[in-house]
Protein backbone atom coordinates (compact mmCIF):
# COMPACT_ATOMS: atom_id res chain seq x y z
CA UNK A 1 0.00 0.00 0.00
CA UNK A 2 2.82 2.40 0.85
CA UNK A 3 4.51 1.59 -2.44
CA UNK A 4 1.18 2.27 -4.21
CA UNK A 5 0.89 5.71 -2.57
CA UNK A 6 4.50 6.55 -3.48
CA UNK A 7 3.91 5.47 -7.08
CA UNK A 8 0.68 7.51 -7.30
CA UNK A 9 2.42 10.65 -6.00
CA UNK A 10 5.32 10.06 -8.38
CA UNK A 11 3.09 9.58 -11.42
CA UNK A 12 0.44 12.15 -10.48
CA UNK A 13 1.12 14.43 -13.47
CA UNK A 14 1.59 11.53 -15.90
CA UNK A 15 -1.62 9.90 -14.61
CA UNK A 16 -3.57 13.17 -14.89
CA UNK A 17 -2.47 13.65 -18.50
CA UNK A 18 -3.33 10.01 -19.32
CA UNK A 19 -6.77 10.39 -17.72
CA UNK A 20 -7.56 13.53 -19.74
CA UNK A 21 -6.37 11.93 -22.98
CA UNK A 22 -8.41 8.79 -22.21
CA UNK A 23 -11.49 10.96 -21.67
CA UNK A 24 -10.91 12.78 -24.95
CA UNK A 25 -10.33 9.47 -26.72
CA UNK A 26 -14.01 8.59 -26.33
CA UNK A 27 -15.00 11.44 -28.62
CA UNK A 28 -11.99 12.27 -30.82
CA UNK A 29 -10.04 10.33 -33.47
CA UNK A 30 -6.49 9.10 -32.82
CA UNK A 31 -4.77 11.89 -34.71
CA UNK A 32 -6.53 14.49 -32.60
CA UNK A 33 -5.48 12.67 -29.41
CA UNK A 34 -1.85 12.95 -30.52
CA UNK A 35 -2.38 16.65 -31.23
CA UNK A 36 -4.06 17.13 -27.83
CA UNK A 37 -1.06 15.47 -26.11
CA UNK A 38 1.32 17.86 -27.88
CA UNK A 39 -0.84 20.87 -26.96
CA UNK A 40 -1.01 19.82 -23.29
CA UNK A 41 2.78 19.44 -23.05
CA UNK A 42 3.28 22.77 -24.84
CA UNK A 43 0.85 24.62 -22.56
CA UNK A 44 2.54 23.14 -19.48
CA UNK A 45 5.95 24.36 -20.67
CA UNK A 46 4.64 27.79 -21.68
CA UNK A 47 3.05 28.20 -18.23
CA UNK A 48 6.01 26.76 -16.32
CA UNK A 49 8.58 29.16 -17.82
CA UNK A 50 7.01 32.46 -16.68
CA UNK A 51 5.99 31.05 -13.27
CA UNK A 52 9.54 29.83 -12.62
CA UNK A 53 10.93 33.23 -13.66
CA UNK A 54 8.50 35.12 -11.39
CA UNK A 55 9.26 33.16 -8.26
CA UNK A 56 12.98 32.78 -8.91
CA UNK A 57 13.16 36.58 -8.73
CA UNK A 58 11.36 36.46 -5.37
CA UNK A 59 13.66 33.70 -4.11
CA UNK A 60 16.73 35.66 -5.16
CA UNK A 61 15.57 38.90 -3.56
CA UNK A 62 14.74 37.08 -0.31
CA UNK A 63 18.08 35.23 -0.13
CA UNK A 64 20.15 38.26 -1.10
CA UNK A 65 18.27 40.24 1.55
CA UNK A 66 19.18 37.69 4.21
CA UNK A 67 22.82 37.62 3.08
CA UNK A 68 22.90 41.44 3.39
CA UNK A 69 21.15 41.37 6.79
CA UNK A 70 17.89 42.93 5.62
CA UNK A 71 14.38 41.85 4.66
CA UNK A 72 13.47 41.01 1.11
CA UNK A 73 10.06 41.87 -0.38
CA UNK A 74 7.42 41.43 2.34
CA UNK A 75 4.67 43.99 1.64
CA UNK A 76 2.61 42.54 -1.23
CA UNK A 77 0.72 39.48 -0.03
CA UNK A 78 1.60 37.09 2.77
CA UNK A 79 5.43 36.96 3.13
CA UNK A 80 5.64 38.97 -0.11
CA UNK A 81 4.39 36.06 -2.24
CA UNK A 82 2.40 38.37 -4.52
CA UNK A 83 5.39 40.64 -5.23
CA UNK A 84 6.19 38.93 -8.59
CA UNK A 85 2.61 39.54 -9.76
CA UNK A 86 2.91 43.22 -8.79
CA UNK A 87 6.21 43.42 -10.69
CA UNK A 88 4.54 41.85 -13.74
CA UNK A 89 1.72 44.41 -13.67
CA UNK A 90 4.31 47.18 -13.37
CA UNK A 91 6.18 45.88 -16.43
CA UNK A 92 2.98 45.71 -18.49
CA UNK A 93 2.06 49.31 -17.64
CA UNK A 94 5.49 50.93 -18.06
CA UNK A 95 6.09 53.04 -21.15
CA UNK A 96 7.98 51.40 -24.01
CA UNK A 97 10.73 53.88 -24.94
CA UNK A 98 12.65 53.27 -28.18
CA UNK A 99 15.66 55.44 -29.16
CA UNK A 100 15.02 57.70 -32.17
CA UNK A 101 17.92 56.24 -34.19
CA UNK A 102 17.32 52.61 -33.25
CA UNK A 103 16.57 49.91 -35.78
CA UNK A 104 12.92 49.59 -34.79
CA UNK A 105 12.27 46.11 -36.24
CA UNK A 106 15.39 44.43 -34.85
CA UNK A 107 14.95 46.27 -31.55
CA UNK A 108 11.44 44.77 -31.29
CA UNK A 109 12.40 41.25 -32.41
CA UNK A 110 15.41 40.75 -30.09
CA UNK A 111 13.52 40.30 -26.77
CA UNK A 112 10.92 38.10 -28.47
CA UNK A 113 13.51 35.86 -30.13
CA UNK A 114 15.53 35.38 -26.93
CA UNK A 115 12.60 33.74 -25.13
CA UNK A 116 12.18 31.06 -27.82
CA UNK A 117 15.40 29.06 -27.19
CA UNK A 118 14.93 29.45 -23.43
CA UNK A 119 11.55 27.72 -23.73
CA UNK A 120 12.67 25.14 -26.32
CA UNK A 121 15.34 23.73 -23.99
CA UNK A 122 12.52 22.72 -21.61
CA UNK A 123 11.53 20.05 -24.16
CA UNK A 124 14.45 17.75 -23.30
CA UNK A 125 14.66 18.39 -19.55
CA UNK A 126 13.56 15.26 -17.62
CA UNK A 127 11.42 16.80 -14.85
CA UNK A 128 10.69 13.35 -13.41
CA UNK A 129 10.19 9.73 -14.36
CA UNK A 130 8.34 9.68 -17.70
CA UNK A 131 8.03 13.48 -17.49
CA UNK A 132 10.17 14.54 -20.47
CA UNK A 133 8.19 16.45 -23.09
CA UNK A 134 10.24 15.01 -25.99
CA UNK A 135 12.60 12.11 -25.28
CA UNK A 136 15.07 12.76 -28.10
CA UNK A 137 17.93 10.29 -28.53
CA UNK A 138 20.10 13.37 -29.19
CA UNK A 139 18.66 15.42 -26.32
CA UNK A 140 22.01 16.79 -25.12
CA UNK A 141 23.00 17.78 -28.64
CA UNK A 142 19.65 19.57 -28.95
CA UNK A 143 20.32 21.37 -25.65
CA UNK A 144 23.81 22.51 -26.70
CA UNK A 145 22.60 23.66 -30.13
CA UNK A 146 19.56 25.57 -28.87
CA UNK A 147 21.31 27.19 -25.91
CA UNK A 148 24.01 28.57 -28.21
CA UNK A 149 21.36 30.57 -30.12
CA UNK A 150 20.97 32.93 -27.15
CA UNK A 151 23.94 34.98 -28.28
CA UNK A 152 22.16 36.12 -31.47
CA UNK A 153 19.14 37.98 -29.98
CA UNK A 154 21.40 39.57 -27.35
CA UNK A 155 23.67 40.96 -30.04
CA UNK A 156 20.63 41.92 -32.14
CA UNK A 157 19.28 44.03 -29.27
CA UNK A 158 22.63 45.64 -28.50
CA UNK A 159 23.34 46.54 -32.14
CA UNK A 160 19.80 47.77 -32.86
CA UNK A 161 19.84 50.12 -29.85
CA UNK A 162 22.38 52.48 -31.49
CA UNK A 163 24.04 52.94 -28.12
CA UNK A 164 27.77 52.48 -27.55
CA UNK A 165 27.26 51.03 -24.07
CA UNK A 166 24.74 48.52 -25.41
CA UNK A 167 27.05 47.57 -28.27
CA UNK A 168 30.00 47.03 -25.92
CA UNK A 169 27.76 44.89 -23.69
CA UNK A 170 26.71 42.83 -26.72
CA UNK A 171 30.32 42.32 -27.80
CA UNK A 172 31.25 41.24 -24.28
CA UNK A 173 28.35 38.81 -24.31
CA UNK A 174 29.47 37.30 -27.62
CA UNK A 175 33.02 36.82 -26.38
CA UNK A 176 31.92 35.40 -23.04
CA UNK A 177 29.28 32.99 -24.31
CA UNK A 178 31.44 31.61 -27.12
CA UNK A 179 34.37 31.14 -24.73
CA UNK A 180 32.42 29.36 -22.00
CA UNK A 181 30.38 27.19 -24.39
CA UNK A 182 33.53 25.24 -25.29
CA UNK A 183 34.49 23.98 -21.80
CA UNK A 184 30.79 23.51 -20.97
CA UNK A 185 30.34 21.23 -23.98
CA UNK A 186 33.49 19.30 -23.08
CA UNK A 187 32.24 18.94 -19.49
CA UNK A 188 29.21 17.06 -20.85
CA UNK A 189 31.37 14.42 -22.57
CA UNK A 190 32.22 12.31 -19.44
CA UNK A 191 28.50 11.80 -18.71
CA UNK A 192 27.95 10.78 -22.33
CA UNK A 193 30.89 8.35 -22.20
CA UNK A 194 29.62 6.64 -19.05
CA UNK A 195 25.99 6.42 -20.17
CA UNK A 196 26.80 5.70 -23.85
CA UNK A 197 23.94 7.97 -24.92
CA UNK A 198 22.99 11.55 -25.78
CA UNK A 199 19.48 11.11 -24.37
CA UNK A 200 18.86 12.97 -21.12
CA UNK A 201 16.55 10.20 -19.92
CA UNK A 202 19.14 7.50 -20.58
CA UNK A 203 21.79 9.50 -18.71
CA UNK A 204 19.48 9.65 -15.67
CA UNK A 205 18.69 5.93 -15.91
CA UNK A 206 22.42 5.10 -16.10
CA UNK A 207 22.71 6.52 -12.56
CA UNK A 208 20.19 4.02 -11.18
CA UNK A 209 21.23 1.88 -8.20
CA UNK A 210 22.09 2.11 -4.50
CA UNK A 211 18.60 3.42 -3.64
CA UNK A 212 18.78 5.96 -6.46
CA UNK A 213 22.04 7.47 -5.14
CA UNK A 214 24.50 6.15 -7.72
CA UNK A 215 25.08 9.64 -9.07
CA UNK A 216 28.04 10.49 -11.28
CA UNK A 217 29.12 13.24 -8.89
CA UNK A 218 30.21 10.57 -6.41
CA UNK A 219 33.23 9.83 -8.63
CA UNK A 220 36.41 11.95 -9.13
CA UNK A 221 35.66 12.62 -12.81
CA UNK A 222 32.04 13.39 -11.89
CA UNK A 223 33.05 16.04 -9.36
CA UNK A 224 35.43 17.69 -11.85
CA UNK A 225 32.88 17.55 -14.68
CA UNK A 226 30.12 18.97 -12.49
CA UNK A 227 32.27 21.86 -11.24
CA UNK A 228 33.37 22.80 -14.78
CA UNK A 229 29.82 22.53 -16.15
CA UNK A 230 28.25 24.50 -13.29
CA UNK A 231 30.79 27.33 -13.46
CA UNK A 232 30.33 27.55 -17.25
CA UNK A 233 26.54 27.50 -16.80
CA UNK A 234 26.83 30.40 -14.35
CA UNK A 235 28.82 32.34 -16.94
CA UNK A 236 26.35 31.42 -19.72
CA UNK A 237 23.53 32.99 -17.67
CA UNK A 238 25.51 36.22 -17.09
CA UNK A 239 25.26 35.54 -13.38
CA UNK A 240 27.75 37.08 -10.90
CA UNK A 241 30.72 36.93 -10.74
CA UNK A 242 30.54 36.52 -14.54
CA UNK A 243 28.08 39.37 -15.21
CA UNK A 244 30.45 41.53 -17.29
CA UNK A 245 27.87 42.06 -20.11
CA UNK A 246 25.60 43.82 -17.57
CA UNK A 247 28.32 45.64 -15.62
CA UNK A 248 26.52 48.77 -14.43
CA UNK A 249 29.75 50.36 -13.15
CA UNK A 250 31.02 50.91 -16.70
CA UNK A 251 28.23 49.90 -19.14
CA UNK A 252 25.08 51.29 -17.45
CA UNK A 253 23.11 48.05 -17.97
CA UNK A 254 24.94 46.53 -20.92
CA UNK A 255 23.07 45.09 -23.87
CA UNK A 256 19.58 45.96 -22.53
CA UNK A 257 20.32 49.58 -21.60
CA UNK A 258 17.78 50.92 -24.13
CA UNK A 259 14.99 48.50 -23.19
CA UNK A 260 12.07 49.18 -20.88
CA UNK A 261 8.69 47.74 -19.96
CA UNK A 262 7.83 44.27 -21.25
CA UNK A 263 10.79 44.19 -23.64
CA UNK A 264 13.14 44.40 -20.67
CA UNK A 265 10.98 41.83 -18.82
CA UNK A 266 11.44 39.35 -21.69
CA UNK A 267 15.23 39.65 -21.45
CA UNK A 268 14.91 39.22 -17.70
CA UNK A 269 12.63 36.19 -18.09
CA UNK A 270 14.96 34.49 -20.56
CA UNK A 271 17.91 34.93 -18.18
CA UNK A 272 16.10 33.27 -15.27
CA UNK A 273 14.68 30.48 -17.44
CA UNK A 274 18.18 29.79 -18.75
CA UNK A 275 19.44 29.62 -15.16
CA UNK A 276 16.73 27.08 -14.33
CA UNK A 277 17.32 24.88 -17.39
CA UNK A 278 21.11 24.91 -17.02
CA UNK A 279 20.82 23.93 -13.35
CA UNK A 280 18.33 21.25 -14.38
CA UNK A 281 20.73 19.86 -16.98
CA UNK A 282 23.58 19.95 -14.42
CA UNK A 283 21.39 17.94 -12.03
CA UNK A 284 20.53 15.54 -14.86
CA UNK A 285 24.14 14.96 -15.89
CA UNK A 286 25.86 14.57 -12.53
CA UNK A 287 23.30 14.60 -9.69
CA UNK A 288 21.14 11.72 -10.89
CA UNK A 289 18.32 13.87 -12.27
CA UNK A 290 15.08 12.60 -10.75
CA UNK A 291 16.84 9.63 -9.07
CA UNK A 292 16.54 9.39 -5.29
CA UNK A 293 14.94 7.34 -2.52
CA UNK A 294 11.45 7.67 -0.97
CA UNK A 295 10.37 11.02 -2.45
CA UNK A 296 8.58 11.44 -5.82
CA UNK A 297 10.94 11.72 -8.79
CA UNK A 298 9.74 15.20 -9.80
CA UNK A 299 10.34 16.44 -6.24
CA UNK A 300 13.92 15.14 -6.36
CA UNK A 301 14.52 16.91 -9.67
CA UNK A 302 13.12 20.28 -8.56
CA UNK A 303 14.90 20.02 -5.19
CA UNK A 304 18.29 19.48 -6.82
CA UNK A 305 17.67 22.19 -9.40
CA UNK A 306 16.62 24.82 -6.87
CA UNK A 307 19.56 23.89 -4.64
CA UNK A 308 21.91 24.73 -7.53
CA UNK A 309 20.00 27.97 -8.17
CA UNK A 310 20.50 28.88 -4.50
CA UNK A 311 24.25 28.33 -5.00
CA UNK A 312 24.13 30.78 -7.94
CA UNK A 313 22.37 33.31 -5.72
CA UNK A 314 24.97 32.71 -3.01
CA UNK A 315 27.67 33.52 -5.58
CA UNK A 316 25.93 36.82 -6.30
CA UNK A 317 25.76 37.75 -2.64
CA UNK A 318 29.39 36.99 -1.82
CA UNK A 319 31.74 37.19 -4.82
CA UNK A 320 32.98 40.37 -6.53
CA UNK A 321 32.75 40.71 -10.30
CA UNK A 322 35.67 39.47 -12.42
CA UNK A 323 37.67 41.76 -14.65
CA UNK A 324 37.40 41.03 -18.37
CA UNK A 325 40.91 39.55 -18.58
CA UNK A 326 40.22 37.33 -15.55
CA UNK A 327 36.92 36.21 -17.06
CA UNK A 328 38.43 35.14 -20.39
CA UNK A 329 41.59 33.72 -18.85
CA UNK A 330 39.55 31.54 -16.46
CA UNK A 331 37.71 29.97 -19.40
CA UNK A 332 40.64 29.40 -21.75
CA UNK A 333 43.51 28.80 -19.32
CA UNK A 334 41.79 26.87 -16.53
CA UNK A 335 38.37 25.39 -17.34
CA UNK A 336 39.19 24.28 -20.89
CA UNK A 337 42.34 22.25 -20.05
CA UNK A 338 40.65 20.85 -16.91
CA UNK A 339 37.69 19.66 -19.01
CA UNK A 340 40.04 17.99 -21.53
CA UNK A 341 42.00 16.26 -18.74
CA UNK A 342 38.72 15.09 -17.21
CA UNK A 343 37.78 13.35 -20.47
CA UNK A 344 41.07 11.42 -20.30
CA UNK A 345 40.39 10.51 -16.66
CA UNK A 346 36.92 9.23 -17.60
CA UNK A 347 38.40 7.04 -20.33
CA UNK A 348 40.93 5.58 -17.86
CA UNK A 349 38.10 4.98 -15.38
CA UNK A 350 36.26 2.79 -17.88
CA UNK A 351 39.21 0.53 -18.66
CA UNK A 352 40.84 0.02 -15.23
CA UNK A 353 39.91 -1.81 -12.04
CA UNK A 354 37.92 -0.07 -9.31
CA UNK A 355 40.77 0.66 -6.90
CA UNK A 356 43.21 1.64 -9.66
CA UNK A 357 40.55 3.87 -11.23
CA UNK A 358 39.94 5.77 -7.99
CA UNK A 359 43.63 6.15 -7.18
CA UNK A 360 44.65 7.14 -10.73
CA UNK A 361 41.74 9.55 -11.19
CA UNK A 362 42.36 11.36 -7.91
CA UNK A 363 46.08 11.59 -8.61
CA UNK A 364 45.72 12.92 -12.17
CA UNK A 365 43.04 15.46 -11.25
CA UNK A 366 44.87 16.66 -8.14
CA UNK A 367 48.15 17.14 -10.02
CA UNK A 368 46.35 18.81 -12.93
CA UNK A 369 44.44 21.16 -10.65
CA UNK A 370 47.61 22.12 -8.77
CA UNK A 371 49.50 22.66 -12.03
CA UNK A 372 46.76 24.83 -13.55
CA UNK A 373 46.57 26.92 -10.38
CA UNK A 374 50.33 27.47 -10.47
CA UNK A 375 50.32 28.35 -14.16
CA UNK A 376 47.51 30.87 -13.69
CA UNK A 377 48.88 32.59 -10.62
CA UNK A 378 48.79 36.37 -10.81
CA UNK A 379 52.23 37.90 -11.12
CA UNK A 380 52.82 40.35 -8.29
CA UNK A 381 55.91 42.51 -8.93
CA UNK A 382 58.28 43.12 -6.08
CA UNK A 383 58.18 46.50 -4.42
CA UNK A 384 60.82 48.83 -5.78
CA UNK A 385 63.47 49.96 -3.33
CA UNK A 386 65.27 53.23 -3.92
CA UNK A 387 68.74 54.03 -2.54
CA UNK A 388 67.50 57.12 -0.66
CA UNK A 389 64.87 55.14 1.25
CA UNK A 390 65.74 54.71 4.94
Amino acid sequence: MIRGIEFYLDMIFVTAKGWILGLLGRFLPDWMIVLASIVMSSVAILALGPVIMMYLTLLERKLIGRIQNRYGPNRVGKWGLLQPIADGIKMFTKEDIVPANADKIVHLLAPIVIVVPALMVFLVVPFGERMTAVDLNIGLLFFIAISSITILPIFMGSWASRNKYSLLGGMRTAAQLISYEIPMTLAVVPAIMMSQSLSTNTIVLSQTGDYGLRWFIFTPWGIAGFVVFFLCATAECNRPPFDLPEAESELVAGFHTEYSGMKFALFYMAEYMNAFTLCGIAATLYLGGWQGPFLPSWLWFFGKTFLLICVMIWFRGTLPRFRVDQLMGFAWKFLLPLALINILVTALWQFTSHFTAWLGSLLILAVSFWGLVQLNRTFVPEKRRYPLES
